[in-house]
């Protein structure tokens, strides 16, 4: 018996989780740039309950916890939820969403591989229908007085001035909604400057930094071309051909790639290995009903910004998604386990 000479690749959980944290960073210094260092602090507190709840629940589980500290998992999922949410939210928040992202969305379902539902998103989705004021509440571009932020963050007296403002699609579809179009809405005096050239002021940085890490993820290997390419390729023509057809109140693509989270969507959130498709045309089925769900929420929904949703919608798919697209086995017809042998 000889074994085939496999080539052997040097992957591992961590190496992988670190690879997704170093491709963060671009994005992470963009948005401290632009908004304030509310960010970093967020990042801190996500960070260290993030490895107390890992540390025990695996305690509780009576799993190894060393080891699986190590693995950065519970990292990636602290940095996920802490650069979707708005710098100034109060710490017990970044607290709670955390908490629920590892003991509910990922131990309860047995840990690391188990989870149907990207944890993450589950704590972003908890966070913005149980506290929608709050969630609202991003700062100004260039307006984000460190103490002032810090203040906020650490529960201080919360006083609405120039300092928060609204996110581009926020704005987008408040004028919509008020019986404004788009171009009218994008130079409105009111809402002018949350908007830039193409999408949000500042936001269109945001968007091409998190481009950068996720082509830094594709040159690593750590994610495949399927879901990035069908989410914005799908968004992109959903939202021409809306544009197309009225373009007074439906913005067009290159607006729904650069605004909001599309980027941090397409290369970091639905390329989650574990709540994810897997085969290869399910990544472009489930990447593409993403993008459809994301488009029809921003759109016509009550929130701004609809990935979150869309995600966990498309998470529930998954199951079935993988099975009807199981490419045939090797050396058998497609649909004929047996090879059509009688």
């Amino acid at each position: 018996m000889y074994n085939s000479p496999f080539l052997r690749q040097k992957a591992s959980v961590r190496r992988v989780m670190v690879t997704v944290l170093v491709a963060m960073l671009p994005a992470i210094a963009v948005q401290v740039w632009l908004f304030g260092i509310g960010l970093l602090l967020q990042l801190a507190i996500a960070s260290a309950v993030a490895l107390a709840c890992e540390a025990g629940m695996l305690a509780l589980r009576r799993r190894p916890v060393a080891r699986a500290l190590g693995d950065g998992s519970a990292l990636v999922t602290a940095w996920l939820i802490a650069v979707c949410l708005p710098p100034l939210l109060p710490w017990w928040m970044i607290v709670l969403g955390t908490a629920f992202a590892i003991v509910i969305g990922k131990h309860l379902y047995g840990g690391l591989g188990q989870n149907p539902f990207n944890p993450a998103m589950l704590a972003y989705c908890v966070l913005i229908v149980s506290f929608p004021a709050l969630m609202s509440q991003w700062p100004g571009l260039h307006g984000g007085d460190a103490a002032a932020q810090l203040h906020w963050i650490a529960g201080g007296e919360r006083t609405l001035d120039a300092m928060t403002g609204a996110t581009p699609l926020d704005a987008l579809r408040t004028g919509l909604h008020g019986g404004g179009e788009v171009a009218s809405v994008m130079q409105s005096a009111a809402v002018g400057p949350a908007f830039g050239h193409v999408a949000g002021a500042g936001w269109e940085w945001v968007a091409l930094a998190w481009a950068a890490g996720g082509l830094l993820l594709l040159a690593m290997r750590i994610i495949t071309w399927h879901i990035p390419v069908a989410f914005l390729g799908t968004l992109a023509a959903i939202a021409g051909l809306a544009s197309a057809i009225d373009g007074a109140h439906f913005a067009g693509p290159a607006f729904h790639l650069l605004a909001g989270g599309s980027m941090l969507g397409a290369f970091f959130i639905a390329t989650d290995p574990v709540s994810g498709a897997t085969t290869p045309r399910g990544k472009l089925i489930f990447a593409a009903g993403i993008a459809l769900i994301a488009w029809l929420i921003r759109s016509f929904g009550a929130y701004p910004d609809g990935i979150a949703f869309a995600v966990l919608l498309m998470n529930i798919c998954v199951p079935l998604i993988d099975q009807k697209t199981q490419p045939p086995v090797f050396g058998h017809k497609l649909g004929k386990p047996d090879g059509g042998a009688k």
